[in-house]
């Protein structure tokens, strides 16, 4: 897609098109003399002159740029030229080439079946045809293609009038009206008159001249012997028939070549959203898993060798030890469970949940003791088998993701390996740092800090190197010959000053790490000084004195140990273990976080561990987002750093009493200053990106248990039910209603399958009685096993009470079931139970919901979504796919990029669809079961699209699953490949028919198909069959007649009084394979097949149930807090008032400081107050409020639990003096006006609280300029808020509102006139502008990026466009562009009451703003001509 296809309006021809127009009558070329612009018919010349100029300047101005008048009329004479040049050659070309009439004719004589076609015009014709294209068609044709039977050559291959010329025209216009749009847009003609006239033409084409016939002969008046001799001369053609078959071939090949693809006709975005890119099919069609594929692409290079392999197992299991607190015996088992869990990923290329399911064994570290014999039981075990479990599922996936870092470890090594190969090839280097060190890096930074060494120490030769590289790969770039201050000094005379130091930075290093012998520090015999005024050592004019040398030396030495590996490995340790976080508030901060701001409990904090802030993740992320912010500033530092320098500076100095040792010490003490101090820089840094990138991985993983913790639902479980069955659905809501108690209620009866049977509407449940008669009719009919009620609203609670009542009332019971202690049938009241809605609210307005039920309102779409969820909670989270990050899992989870979230709720999702396995054959057939395909084992998006397809086009039903890999006898093609199939061949299950022989009860169990023969064997144990009797048995029906008798005679139990302990132990000694879980999991799959694991259903507690309703959780709601409440209603003794989340309360008399009498005179409806919460009871929605002053005084303050160490009061107590100070000196008198939209806030909290209010939405609030001002804040759009001055006339006293209130120069007499008059006029025209056509509603950059590629694809035409300045609220942005070389330009919009401003105009409405900036922009390009 281009820009063309983003703009309305028919396509018009280009000027070669144009240029290439004839007259269907006279064959003459259709001149400027015509109206081009307008596709009118020939005018008369004398209204062709009087149109002319006017036509010219509209014509440059919607073309948007204006030309000198001289280079205009050279490019005119240059097209004039070209066109001229181009309508000789066609009319030559034609000329010679076409058939007339006539030979048309003689076609048809000479074959009675010819018959000439007249191409059949569509109802919209192509604008743009290719007349070169059929002139190329029509000179290649040979002599046997006249008679050829193809429509496109024997189709006419001259177009009518309207094709050649374009779409007809409106009339010409005014000038503005020709600028409309900055964009022509063109009509098509009548469809009538253009079959007329292409009726009445006929195009005269000239004859074909043959000189090799008769008639050839009789046409030229030569007789034959003449013909004959030219024929020699010049030959007959046949020549040249080599050339006519050339150019039929290249044609064939272009045709060919032509073919479409998906790239030609879609976006790369789009193939890519759609996966069907060309790396997206190669995916679906490699044998490997589609998520090993995926994560392993940056690393496909990478192959390790087997001590690497050894080594990885090793470095994943030192970073995983300390978190799992094993006991040291069991460290070596450990170490090699990871080493075998790496083999089944990287070797058997099996994914996590194969190995969990299929290799737990492997898992398990089992260690038999002996036990002391009892004398009373000798067949008493002798040894007992105590197992540990090593690794768990979670487990599995950190050794997946440890897996791909340790390969990029390995990458980046190799890379620095192979560097340094060429160093030392081109420079014969030899570094034993490198070489040291390299080996023994074993995280990112420790290779990077080589990196930097390595950059450092050999800058030019690395240099070299990269302009080598470039030559050969036939880069030319120009050779840097510039050295840095550190290859001049190490390459000069002051480098031996370096040296004097005595000890190397290496060495140092050495000394810091503990590694090896200590090495001692030498002093030379005379003082740095004096050393540094040598002769021998100035080097003019950059370092002309002694000063400046040992200055550069010392420089030199600092950088060489901020570079050391070692150093920085050594300073980067002690910064993970005696680092500390401190937060430290700004100036900015200072003001905006007060004690109920969410970052006010680490405002001041202070002395921080890694290890507690290890323990608050989602805190750290918060403290960062809060840096961002600019509101505190997180610094990281060493405790004791003075006491840790005076360690460091002991393994520097010499061990030398003398003066000169003392001048070399105190100058290695300043070096070891300048070192660190760059090097603190380095290591906070570092460790403060480390620390954020753990924290997001915890907080990403506590996502991912909360996501598990839902995915880890049965099916809703009615009484007498087993776990598992899928209940029918009886699903209510009043949406966003007051459904409980004013408007109606939707419900939706869902079917077992899923099926939507029946839906409808409910009035007042609670009044209304034919309404409560409707709903026992309802549920006496259907007979639902659970009703399901959800909301977004308090009076959903309401609701779930009313029909909790009229069950009992009625003596709804629900479906019947047998007793478990009586055997009896009984059965209970009908249950009603709060739904979790979170997948229904994403669902009922999507895009899916539309398609799957078109006929349902989203309310009704809604309680589907509600039932569903009742019915398998697992597939609901699933349908989402992605929109799944939108749900709330964590508080913070926000703060950590979507990517991350989303790889880790995959990985649940994964773990889950495979624990339950999916029935292939309903997947195939049902969508919604699909949707759980990507997650099996082995597959994914790309590969369950082919596997679908593939099962399509097999028939559409699976048999078995050995089918999955193809069946040669059988004509079935291969589903998957065998690698696939092996990591899903167990989790796809297929139901089991006793009545088909060839049906494999296995086949419907979580048995692997390379375990079946120990299910067989198991079988057959437990049915006491010799060989004989199961040879028997499966010569006469198969390798699945033993587990099949088995199932038939229901002697399941039987198995278990197998040992299953021998069974394992002869596989693990004759074969090698530990199969002990394996074995217990084929004896429960023999009894029940796929058996239901997750557990039962959750029900919501009084907590969610509240969190759902309201929105607040216990964070944003909770007793003692200071709330607004609107009041609703005032009495006499008591007033009914609304918090923001919708709870209504009862205040009494006394929760107020009115006195008898004088609560309807101290307050009114909708007026807003002030509350203080003292009772919150979530489980029932009641509150219990406080309107008293007393209780108000008191401010609400969070506990913080905090160590005295931990923060800083004193800072605290400054602040707080200081801000006292602040508003001693602003403070006014807080004013309380009678007013709805009136609310005691500042600015930031007036945008905070009309942040979630619709566009246009206001408040009225206290002004910070005095008691005679107010100011008003009105929404914009999203983000942009205005905030008002209004300036207060008249008052009778200083607290109340003045009878006049201007604004600017206009003047209101009350709040309601303003509000109605100013800011609701002005959002009215907000609205306009942004409904127009031309508004865009992205940023200004993107408007204009939108509007440089329009132009670019529409290089004739002019555009521009509206967009909102948020800088400045209230203004919009016109941005234009005026052909794809002018320059982009912008104007100011201005938003007034009821009109637009523009460049000093007003303009009433969006029309007259368009036409005005038109005329304006025509104007000043008038005057620049002038």
């Amino acid at each position: 897609m281009d820009a063309r296809d983003l703009i309305e309006g028919e396509a018009e021809l280009d000027d070669v098109e144009a240029e290439d127009s004839y007259d269907g009558d006279t064959r003459e070329p259709i001149g400027r003399g015509r109206d081009r612009l307008n596709g009118a018919a020939m005018q008369d010349s004398s209204e062709e002159e009087d149109d002319d100029d006017d036509e010219e300047a509209a014509r440059a101005v919607r073309e948007g740029f204006i030309v000198d008048e001289d280079e205009e009329e050279e490019e005119e004479r240059d097209r004039r030229k070209r066109r001229e040049k181009k309508r000789r050659r066609a009319q030559r070309e034609e000329e010679e080439e076409a058939l007339d009439e006539e030979d048309l004719d003689l076609i048809g004589e000479a074959n009675p079946e010819f018959e000439r076609r007249v191409a059949s015009q569509p109802k919209f014709k192509r604008l743009k045809r290719g007349r070169e294209e059929d002139r190329g068609r029509a000179a290649s044709r040979g002599l046997e293609e006249i008679f050829s039977d193809d429509e496109d050559i024997d189709a006419p291959h001259d177009l009518d009038e309207d094709d050649r010329r374009g779409p007809l025209r409106a009339e010409p216009r005014a000038l503005a009206d020709e600028f409309a749009d900055f964009i022509e847009e063109d009509e098509l003609s009548d469809e009538d008159e253009r079959q007329r006239q292409l009726e009445e033409r006929e195009i005269a084409r000239p004859r074909d001249r043959d000189y090799g016939g008769v008639a050839g002969t009789e046409a030229t008046g030569l007789d034959e012997e003449t013909l004959e001799t030219m024929t020699r001369a010049f030959g007959n053609g046949e020549d040249y028939e080599w050339a006519l078959q050339l150019e039929e071939d290249l044609e064939e090949k272009e045709i060919g070549e032509q073919q479409l693809e998906l790239k030609d006709v879609f976006e790369p975005s789009q193939l890519a959203e759609r996966m069907l890119t060309d790396e997206d099919n190669q995916i679906r069609a490699t044998d490997e898993p589609e998520r090993f594929q995926l994560a392993r692409k940056p690393f496909k290079h990478v192959i390790l060798t087997d001590e690497q392999f050894k080594e990885e197992a090793k470095w994943i299991s030192d970073l995983m030890l300390p978190k799992k607190g094993l006991d040291d015996e069991l460290v070596a088992p450990f170490e090699r469970a990871i080493g075998k869990v790496l083999e089944f990923f990287v070797t058997d290329e099996v994914e996590v949940p194969y190995v969990f399911q299929h290799r737990k064994d492997y898992l398990i570290h089992a260690a038999k003791s002996r036990v002391t014999p009892d004398p009373f039981n000798p067949d008493a075990p002798q040894y007992v088998v105590k197992a540990e479990k090593l690794l768990n599922q979670n487990d599995l996936w950190d050794i997946l993701e440890f897996d791909l870092k340790f390969r990029a470890l390995v990458d980046k090594r190799n890379a620095l390996q192979r560097t340094y190969d060429q160093l030392k090839r081109i420079s014969d280097i030899q570094d034993d740092v490198f070489e040291d060190m390299l080996p023994k890096a074993v995280s990112m930074e420790e290779l990077q800090d080589i990196q930097d060494y390595l950059h450092f120490q050999y800058s030019s030769q690395l240099k070299d190197i990269a302009l080598v590289n470039g030559a050969a790969n036939g880069a030319q770039r120009r050779p840097n010959t510039q050295r840095t201050l550190w290859e001049r000094i190490r390459n000069g005379k002051i480098y031996s000053l370096v040296r004097a130091f005595g000890i190397t930075a290496d060495q140092f290093g050495q000394n810091v790490l503990r590694e090896g012998r200590r090495q001692y520090t030498e002093d030379p015999t005379v003082l740095p000084n004096e050393m540094a005024d040598t002769d021998g050592l100035l080097e003019p004019p950059e370092h002309p004195t002694g000063v400046h040398v040992l200055k550069a030396a010392k420089l030199m030495f600092a950088e060489e140990i901020a570079m050391n590996p070692r150093m920085r490995k050594a300073l980067r340790g002690t910064f993970y273990v005696n680092g500390v976080v401190e937060s430290f508030r700004t100036e900015k901060g200072l003001k905006k976080i007060d004690e109920q701001h969410p970052y006010h409990e680490f405002k001041y904090l202070r002395n921080q561990d890694l290890r507690q802030i290890a323990r608050r993740p989602d805190m750290y992320l918060r403290m960062l987002k809060a840096e961002e912010e600019g509101l505190v500033e997180v610094k990281i530092r060493l405790k004791d750093f003075e006491s840790f320098k005076r360690k460091l500076a002991d393994d520097i100095e010499s061990d030398n009493f003398s003066e000169v040792a003392d001048a070399w010490n105190n100058e290695r003490r300043e070096v070891l200053e300048m070192a660190l101090s760059k090097l603190e820089k380095i290591m906070t840094k570092g460790v403060k990106e480390n620390m954020k990138t753990e924290c997001e991985n915890e907080v990403s993983k506590a996502c991912r248990a909360e996501y598990s913790k839902k995915l880890d639902q049965a099916p809703y479980k009615p009484n007498g039910m087993i776990l598992g069955t899928t209940p029918r659905v009886l699903a209510i809501s009043g949406g966003n209603t007051e459904a409980g108690r004013g408007g109606g209620v939707c419900w939706a009866w869902v079917e077992e399958d899923g099926r939507v049977l029946e839906n409808g509407k409910f009035s007042n449940l609670n009044k209304d009685e034919d309404a409560k008669r409707s709903f026992v009719e309802l549920v006496q009919r259907r007979r639902p096993d659970v009703i399901g009620v959800a909301g977004f609203t308090v009076a959903t609670h309401t609701l779930y009470l009313d029909i909790r009542n009229i069950i009992l009332a009625e003596n709804l019971r629900g479906t019947e079931f047998e007793d478990p202690e009586t055997g009896e049938e009984r059965t209970e009241p009908l249950e009603v139970v709060m739904v979790n809605d979170e997948v229904a609210r994403l669902y009922h307005c999507s895009e899916r919901a539309a398609i799957e039920h078109p006929g349902l309102s989203p309310l009704g779409r809604y309680c589907v979504a509600l039932a569903k969820y009742l019915q398998n909670p697992m597939k609901e989270y699933a349908a989402l796919q992605k929109d799944v990050v939108s749900i709330s899992f964590h508080p913070n989870q926000q703060l950590v990029p979507q990517e991350k979230i989303l790889r880790q709720l995959e990985t649940a999702m994964v773990d889950m669809v495979n624990l339950c396995g999916v029935d292939i054959n309903e997947a195939v057939s049902d969508p919604y079961t699909a949707n759980l395909l990507p997650y099996i084992c082995g597959l994914g998006f790309r590969k369950t699209s082919s596997v679908i397809k593939a099962i399509n086009v097999n028939g559409g039903v699976v048999a078995s699953r050995d089918e999955l890999v193809g069946d040669p006898e059988e004509g079935k093609l291969p589903v998957v490949g065998p690698r696939v199939w092996h990591n899903c061949a167990s989790f796809l299950y297929i139901e089991y028919d006793p009545s088909d022989t060839s049906s494999d009860y296995l086949d419907n169990t979580r048995v692997h198909p390379e375990d079946y023969d120990l299910g067989r064997k198991m079988a057959a144990d437990a049915l006491e069959l010799d060989e004989e009797d199961v040879k028997a048995e499966i010569d006469e029906a198969g390798p699945g007649a033993i587990v099949r008798k088995l199932i038939k005679d229901g002697a399941q139990e039987k198995v278990n009084d197998l040992i299953l302990e021998e069974y394992a132990e002869q596989l693990e000694r004759n074969f090698n394979q530990r199969k002990r879980a394996t074995l217990e999991t084929i004896r429960a799959e023999l009894q029940q097949p796929y058996e239901e694991l997750r557990r039962t259903f959750t029900l919501l507690s009084p907590g969610e149930i509240f969190t759902m309703l309201t929105g607040e959780t216990s964070e944003t709601l909770c007793e003692g807090m200071i709330v607004p409440v609107s009041i609703r209603k005032v009495l006499d003794k008591k007033m009914f008032v609304k918090l923001d989340c919708g709870i209504e309360v009862e205040a009494s008399l006394h929760d107020t400081d009115a006195d008898q009498d004088q609560l309807t005179s101290l307050y009114s409806a909708n007026q807003v107050m002030r509350a203080r919460i003292l009772n919150l009871d979530r489980a029932n929605f009641k509150v219990v409020l406080s309107l008293r002053e007393d209780d108000l005084r008191r401010p609400f303050r969070r506990h913080l639990d905090h160590m005295p160490d931990e923060w800083d009061d004193l800072q605290e107590d400054r602040d707080k003096e200081l801000l006292q100070e602040t508003n001693e000196e602003s403070r006014s008198t807080q004013r309380v006006i009678k007013h709805p939209l009136f609310r005691p806030f500042n600015a930031a909290q007036a945008e905070q609280y009309l942040a979630t209010q619709a566009r246009g939405d206001a408040v009225i609030r206290p002004s910070s300029k005095g008691l005679d001002h107010l100011a008003v804040t009105w929404k914009v759009s999203d983000g942009v808020y205005q905030h008002i001055d209004v300036l207060e006339l008249d008052k009778e006293n200083e607290f109340s509102v003045g009878k006049s209130l201007r604004i600017g120069l206009q003047t209101y007499s009350d709040l309601d006139e303003l509000i109605v008059n100013h800011v609701k006029a002005m959002a009215r025209k907000v609205e306009e502008m942004m409904l127009h056509e031309k508004y865009q509603s992205g940023s200004k950059a993107d408007t204009e990026r939108w509007l440089t590629t329009y132009t670019e694809a529409n290089p004739t035409r002019s555009v521009y466009a509206f967009c909102i300045n948020p800088k400045y609220p209230g203004y919009f942005y016109l941005c234009f562009k005026a052909g794809p070389r002018a320059q982009m330009g912008s104007w100011p919009v201005k938003v007034i009451p009821q009109a637009f401003g523009m460049q000093k105009h007003v303009y009433p409405d969006m029309r007259a703003l368009c036409n005005g900036f038109k005329l304006v922009f025509q104007n000043m390009q008038s005057n620049k001509r002038r």
